[in-house]
Formats: C-alpha cells, structure tokens, sequence
C-alpha cells in the first residue's frame, strides 16, 4: 500500500510585524532563522520547521488546528511562554499516562500547542 503522507513537516504562522515576529520567536525558540526573507522566515526546529509569514490583516486565524510542540517539561514551557508575551489558551492539562498538554496565543493570535509526552519516540 502506498504511503500518502510522511508526517509532520512545516508549521506556519502568519503575522501583521515580521520583524517584531522574528525577535520573538527567535527568543522563544533559542535559535537564529535558517532562512530570513521579507516574505518568508524559516526556523528548523529539531528538524522540523516553524515558518513565519507576513500577513498584513492577520485576520485569519482559527481555533480548528493546534500543532503541538515536543518539550520536556510542560508546566515550565507554558509559564516561559506567559513570561515571553503569550497569553492562554489551554492551561496544562495532564490527558493520561503522565503526557502533559497546553497551549498559548502568540502576540498576533496564533495558537501554539506544547506537550510533554514520555512515550514518544522517533
């Protein structure tokens, strides 16, 4: 049987200030923009890629898709991410066999799922 898709690859966010965008996800990530363009900023994050584009209305956004980001401690990311900025969207929540989920708005509303998941493994 032929395989259709090959998993997860590139989550993109749209922002009104590109600028302001990269400094903060720069911070948030801890890692420099391995592609840096007025309409397109590309972060490799563990492999996989966090991509900004400029939208000037940035009305666009919706509560249907949630990407989830591994890390290693929920509870600490979540509060990082309160400090950097971002406000709540979902507090972290354990949902069973100890994997720990929450989720934050970025300063232009996108909404960014982090978990903590024991189990998993590439």
């Amino acid at each position: 049987m032929k395989k259709h898709f090959l998993g997860l690859r590139t989550t993109i966010y749209k922002v009104s200030d590109i600028t302001q965008a990269k400094s903060w996800y720069g911070n948030i990530l801890g890692v420099e923009p391995y592609f840096d363009e007025p309409y397109y900023v590309g972060y490799n994050v563990a492999g996989y890629e966090l991509g900004l584009q400029p939208d000037e209305k940035n009305d666009a956004k919706t509560d249907g898709v949630v990407t989830y980001w591994g890390v290693d401690n929920a509870e600490e990311k979540y509060n990082e991410l309160l400090e950097a900025g971002a406000t709540t969207y979902e507090a972290p929540t354990e949902v069973g066999g100890g994997i720990v989920v929450a989720a934050v708005k970025d300063p232009w509303e996108n909404i960014s799922g982090i978990i903590y998941n024991p189990h998993f493994s590439l």
